[in-house]
């Protein structure tokens, strides 16, 4: 058995502007990881750095150019390790569908309870950061 975290939001812009925010390195730094590497593409290997201690990396295990990206993790911690995390996207009303998914978690513990609550403040700093241009510090992120 394996756990899974969704989050269904809306970002009133374009499926183009949202999908290069969870996927380019210079915008993944500003409302999640403190500094990143990768390049959106199926097969590439992303770094994502949170601190020394949590350098982690994920390869892209699913594409399409605007309309989704999922991140398989294959260097992390124990509970991460064996999840993919990743976004599709939709065009609706002028605005964008995000259903973002968490998938293989191997126990629902605390961490996957505290991952879950990060994701949604995280997420929401993805809305305002698309929307409004608003970055909080790395520092003051969940």
């Amino acid at each position: 058995m394996s756990f899974a975290i969704y989050h269904n939001f809306v970002i009133n812009t374009s499926c183009k502007e949202v999908f290069h925010a969870i996927s380019q390195p210079n915008h993944l730094d500003k409302w999640w990881t403190l500094k990143s590497s990768g390049t959106p593409k199926l097969g590439a290997v992303y770094n994502l750095n949170f601190t020394d201690k949590y350098d982690w990396y994920s390869i892209v295990s699913k594409f399409d150019t605007n309309t989704s990206i999922h991140f398989k993790m294959t260097k992390a911690d124990a509970d991460w390790n064996a999840t993919t995390f990743g976004f599709d996207l939709e065009t609706r009303n002028n605005q964008t569908l995000v259903r973002f998914s968490h998938v293989n978690w191997p126990y629902q513990n605390d961490h996957f309870k505290h991952s879950s609550f990060s994701w949604a403040l995280l997420l929401k700093g993805l809305k305002d950061y698309v929307e409004e241009g608003i970055v909080v510090p790395f520092e003051k992120r969940s």
